[in-house]
């Protein structure tokens, strides 16, 4: 049964790992999504790959590195758009290739047989470590600090940069906490579902609570609960059958939004036809 396999400490840490991602999802998901960011999050994604590899080779824990590299390219993004013509998307693939690259040469770079890199791109929440349970959960308390504490400042950036100006917000520094609040919750994400697949689980959750709702704190709510949902479902499942956790939890997660899509299209069209 699936309660024995609670005595396994790393299913004890792949079940923490599984809330505290699913908590990131709804919350920073639910703002990538509004604003439009899910193309910038994949290149501050990609780019971590480059901290990654400076961490194998420095000797140092990779996701530190991964941290220091996707931070940095999130402010950098964000400093040269702001002062030059460049177009975002533009940067993005620029940020992207360069993270991409550096993380191949210094894997490449690093002494003795080189590393499995397979669970940083493709994810297996089943390695994750007790390390790397406190650092989610770090990054995770400054997360929902940083979001509950000024909720509202978030809902009228959301809403209307324009509207948030008249109300003396400064969107310029919201919008730098965001990215970097954007690059902790990739961080925590990576060894979840991997580099490759991060987007998905960061947007799908929050694509299926926006079929049942429009209002922001339930959908971050909701994005929790699915989160909690498709990754519990597909660690078990990944557990079951000896099959990779990150793309099972994926595979669970577009599998769930087809099935709510179906369902909410279904009712409307029997409340019409009532009506």
């Amino acid at each position: 049964m699936f309660y024995d396999l609670f005595q396994y400490e790393f299913i004890e840490n792949a079940i923490k790992g599984a809330f505290l991602a699913s908590i990131v999802c709804g919350i920073i998901g639910t703002i990538i999504v509004e604003k439009s960011l899910v193309s910038m999050s994949g290149g501050i994604t990609h780019a971590s790959f480059g901290g990654i590899g400076l961490g194998y080779y420095l000797g140092i824990e990779p996701m530190i590195g991964a941290l220091i590299f996707s931070t940095m390219a999130s402010l950098g993004i964000t400093a040269i758009k702001r002062s030059s013509n460049t177009k975002a998307d533009t940067l993005i693939g620029m940020f992207w290739s360069l993270g991409m690259a550096l993380g191949i040469l210094f894997i490449n770079l690093t002494p003795g047989y080189p590393p499995d890199m397979t669970s940083y791109l493709f994810g297996d929440i089943l390695t994750i470590s007790s390390q790397y349970i406190n650092m989610m959960i770090v990054l995770t308390v400054i997360i929902l600090g940083a979001i509950g504490s000024i909720f509202n400042h978030w809902k009228a950036y959301l809403f209307d940069e324009e509207f948030s100006k008249s109300l003396g917000i400064n969107i310029l520094n919201l919008e730098k906490l965001l990215y970097v609040l954007i690059s902790f919750s990739i961080v925590i994400l990576i060894k979840v579902v991997g580099i490759i697949l991060v987007i998905a689980l960061l947007t799908i959750p929050v694509a299926t609570a926006k079929l049942l709702t429009y209002n922001l704190q339930k959908v971050m709510i909701l994005s929790s609960i699915f989160g909690v949902i498709y990754s519990l479902s597909g660690l078990y499942i990944s557990y079951e059958y000896n099959i990779p956790s990150g793309a099972t939890i994926i595979l669970v997660s577009i599998f769930a939004y087809i099935l709510t899509n179906i369902g909410v299209k279904v009712i409307k069209n029997k409340e019409l036809n009532f009506i």
